[in-house]
């Protein structure tokens, strides 16, 4: 009877064969070249098989271990949010014909693919205030050193400055993709939870190709982007401005305050938590920087009929020029994100996006000023969003373990990435009820006090 395997179909009888096509006797023989020390000696230590019946028993009982915002309400944020995606946006996702959509080598015949990376393009225009946009890139925080980049090339400067208010795990892949072209990244200091300005004046030279800040930044905070963008001006650096879209709805856009790109995660609009990704990132720039762009551009045109068509008009790919000329390693994009993004847009309509994004503010604010009312110290001294600073007597580690245990998950520690010992930043979202956020001041207070 020949043994047959699930995920490894090669029978004994096809081993032999092979090996005697191999003119060897067994595996072992494969591997005589390579020096004894190196060796695996005798089996690798995992479980034995299991039918896989019990697997799947097993995984599904590891799985349940995660507490998530589908059981649980969760107020944590710092670059992934917990918001309403409209049922139709995974209605569309999962059709066919999007869901195994990959890169259009024969672009032209996927017109609806086309069509929907091109209203996500302009959806994004719109939003940002900006002339182009590309059809998006793996997340936001890459796209934010891919900015930088385009910065310095277009410039020929090589100083970039970046506010410390920008999320940390995008600063950190900044600093890493400047190794490559080798320009020098300095960050500007905080003043309470925003960008000092003073600092940015004293830092800011010829030799800076670009500023840098979030709307809101990582605290939750509204920057100043129209006194940031004078100072960048008077050095004849770029204005990059990394911003939630969905915050863009209430916002006055980068774009009208003079931004030359702006950057960020659409994650907010219809792209699924997941527990950390994927994501979906935007770019959009000025007219002028177009060609510059990272991945591609979808267009609008008209066939030789006069037919509305859709065409990749730009693509910057290392496939089609030479390599050392290529603007980015980029040759991507998140499609299938994108197109969620584009369908949460497009439900949600205009005043569906303003709607969402004016229960953020008021929602957290209700939160804030709650905590302020139980004598918590709420250290945003700026407007902010959805997402604030508050100020506890105990590790922030100890408290979301007590949080956890009363059923809901808490906020961010900024201990790590700023020092701030004992500070929670804390993410409101229109998920969130009046009663969970009553549950979690009320239980926060009573942790505090013992």
């Amino acid at each position: 009877m020949t043994t047959t395997y699930r995920y490894l179909p090669d029978t004994e009888q096809d081993k032999k064969e092979m090996l005697s096509f191999l003119n060897i006797s067994s595996t072992d023989e494969l591997f005589e070249d390579l020096p004894e020390s190196i060796r695996l000696e005798g089996e690798l230590n995992i479980p034995a098989a299991v039918p896989e019946p019990l697997l799947v028993k097993q995984m599904q009982k590891l799985a349940s271990l995660n507490k998530n915002a589908n059981q649980y309400p969760i107020f944590l944020g710092a670059g992934t949010y917990d918001h309403y995606i409209p049922s139709v946006v995974n209605h569309m996702i999962s059709r066919s014909e999007f869901y195994t959509a990959y890169t259009p080598y024969q672009p032209e015949i996927s017109q609806g693919e086309l069509q929907a990376i091109f209203e996500f393009q302009t959806m994004v225009c719109e939003l940002t205030g900006m002339d182009v946009a590309n059809s998006s890139m793996y997340d936001g925080f890459t796209a934010l050193a891919e900015a930088a980049s385009l910065a310095v090339s277009a410039s020929r400067k090589q100083k970039v400055l970046v506010s410390k208010a920008v999320h940390p795990e995008s600063r950190s892949i900044l600093k890493t993709v400047a190794n490559g072209p080798g320009y020098h990244v300095e960050e500007i200091e905080l003043v309470s939870e925003i960008t000092d300005l003073e600092k940015l004046k004293s830092q800011i030279s010829s030799d800076t190709a670009a500023v840098i800040v979030q709307y809101p930044n990582f605290f939750g905070s509204i920057e100043d982007l129209a006194e940031i963008k004078k100072i960048a001006d008077a050095h004849k650096a770029m204005l990059i401005v990394s911003a939630n879209p969905l915050a863009l709805a209430l916002l006055e856009s980068p774009g009208n305050l003079g931004a030359d790109i702006v950057v960020g995660d659409m994650q907010p609009l219809g792209v699924p938590m997941s527990f950390g990704g994927p994501h979906c990132g935007y770019f959009a720039v000025r007219k002028k920087y177009m060609r510059k762009v990272p991945g591609r551009i979808v267009g609008q045109t008209t066939d030789e009929e006069g037919r509305r068509g859709f065409v990749l008009t730009l693509q910057a790919r290392e496939q089609h020029i030479r390599r050392d000329k290529a603007l980015s390693n980029i040759c991507s994009n998140q499609a299938l994100n994108a197109l969620a993004s584009a369908v949460c847009m497009s439900a949600l309509g205009k005043h569906g996006i303003r709607e969402m994004a004016q229960l953020n503010v008021e929602k957290a604010d209700y939160m804030a000023k709650r905590l302020q009312e139980k004598g918590f110290i709420v250290g945003n001294e700026a407007p902010f969003f959805n997402e604030f600073v508050v100020e506890l007597p105990l590790y922030v580690k100890i408290v979301n373990e007590k949080l956890l245990e009363a059923g809901m998950i808490g906020g961010f520690s900024l201990e790590n990435d700023y020092a701030f010992s004992n500070h929670m930043l804390i993410a409101v979202t229109e998920q969130r009820t009046k009663e969970e956020i009553d549950k979690f001041v009320e239980t926060l207070e009573a942790i505090v006090n013992g």
